[in-house]
């Protein structure tokens, strides 16, 4: 049942919204208050955006960024369903920048993509975008030219609907993740392309090898080994840009920064989760509170009770959660190869903090999670398949055809074995024994 009706729901949303932004004004700092200014619901008025260049303070070191109305992450854009929005965007910058809706529907030329929808924004010019809102839910934005959105040209979009929603709640926040590097970005890009992993420090070392023999014997660690070489690859290569040059951001903010959401005991508290990252995904939890997910990228779903969730890049994910104790609550968003984490705080008063979780140790890739069929039936503790060659480097394997094989038959603990005259020249590409793994949490999460 609703608790109240759509229109006080919304005015008391706003103003406990404005309230903790009013207490918390003299921690946050003036490139993380934008997330406060919530546009009325309903507004017919164009909305401006701004995007320059600016030096803020980001964890602790000046930067040079480019922000959207003097932030990162830019101004909480916010619409109404059925409504038609009128964004004004200005190019302060001394190149061509654009604006991407990010999963908005909209006409081809209001979708801001330099070079397939439209021109881009030319330095000096200001492009209007309008177009008819047909959705609702969280969303958000970002440059579509060249690196901008990296070096900060980001933010949050919220769309309230016309109907009241499946889910009651008493106050919202925006989360939004997102990662930064004071390094220049292109020179990043430049380093990938010279060497994939050249911001993994998180490699195999002899003390793996001398624990792993420990563990599975002198044959079978060699054998891993030598797999992992024929393929040129790295079982720790979870992420191709890590914390050695990326700081996380929650709203903006550095973990020390502590951003920090005001609640009521009892309350329910919706927070709209954003992953605005450039290259990393986040595994997100609350100490001490479940999480009931609620929406999953703008679209309403049936309630899922999580204690954790992993979040994509450009992933959304809404959840409700209800503190029933007047404590702090650590918001913690670590990175999914752990080499760093995003932090802030749920709070009944401002100043508030709670302890950072334990660092989990960074997980290692199985051939069972690149799709080879032996490393598959180890981890199960099953025996080779039949006709399973010794070698699962990615060729093909005689008398393994797909052509032929029943998939009808197939259940959740067989494989599929795929061979290579019915792919095409594709073939190196795909796994050699594809099983399906919907019930498997994700790496890292096994436990």
């Amino acid at each position: 049942m609703k608790r109240n009706s759509y229109d006080r729901r919304e005015f008391l949303r706003g103003a406990a919204v404005v309230g903790a932004a009013t207490a918390l004004s003299p921690l946050v700092p003036g490139y993380a208050r934008n997330l406060f200014g919530l546009a009325p619901a309903g507004r017919r008025d164009a909305i401006d955006l701004a995007i320059g260049q600016a030096r803020l303070m980001i964890d602790g070191r000046s930067a040079s960024a480019l922000t959207i109305n003097g932030s990162i992450p830019g101004s909480l854009v916010r619409l109404k369903e059925g409504e038609t929005a009128t964004l004004r965007v200005r190019n302060d910058l001394d190149e061509d920048t654009s604006i991407h809706w990010h999963g908005m529907i909209l006409p081809a030329d209001q979708d801001g993509v330099p070079g397939l929808s439209f021109d881009g924004i030319t330095p000096g010019q200001t492009f209007t975008y309008e177009y008819l809102v047909q959705q609702n839910g969280t969303y958000w934005y970002h440059s579509h030219s060249g690196l901008q959105e990296q070096q900060g040209v980001y933010g949050p979009l919220i769309i309230d609907p016309i109907e009241p929603e499946p889910f009651a709640y008493d106050r919202e926040y925006v989360v939004l993740l997102s990662d930064w590097t004071f390094e220049n970005p292109y020179s990043v890009l430049a380093n990938l392309k010279k060497q994939g992993g050249y911001y993994n420090f998180q490699r195999r070392t002899l003390g793996d090898l001398v624990r792993d023999i420990g563990e599975d014997g002198l044959g079978a660690t060699v054998s891993d080994r030598l797999r992992w070489g024929r393929m040129r690859m790295d079982a720790t290569d979870i992420a191709d840009v890590t914390g050695a040059t990326y700081s996380y951001l929650m709203n903006g903010m550095a973990p020390s920064s502590n951003w920090t959401g005001l609640f009521r005991r009892g309350e329910r508290v919706r927070l709209r989760f954003i992953n605005g990252a450039a290259a990393s995904y986040f595994d997100v939890h609350i100490p001490g509170l479940r999480m009931s997910v609620v929406q999953a990228d703008g679209q309403n779903i049936q309630p899922v009770d999580v204690e954790e969730f992993r979040i994509a890049v450009a992933e959304t994910f809404d959840v409700i959660v209800e503190p029933d104790e007047d404590r702090a609550y650590t918001i913690f968003a670590e990175s999914m190869d752990r080499s760093g984490f995003a932090s802030g705080t749920l709070a009944p008063r401002v100043g508030m903090t709670a302890p950072i979780p334990e660092r989990r140790p960074r997980p290692s890739r199985t051939m069972a999670d690149m799709g080879m069929a032996m490393d598959m039936d180890m981890d199960m503790g099953e025996t080779d398949m039949p006709g399973m060659a010794a070698d699962t480097s990615a060729t093909a394997m005689p008398g393994m055809e797909h052509a032929g094989h029943d998939m009808g038959e197939t259940s959740a603990d067989e494989s599929v074995p795929h061979g290579s005259d019915t792919h095409g020249p594709g073939a190196a590409g795909v796994a050699e024994a594809s099983r399906p793994r919907l019930d498997d949490p994700g790496i890292g999460l096994g436990n």
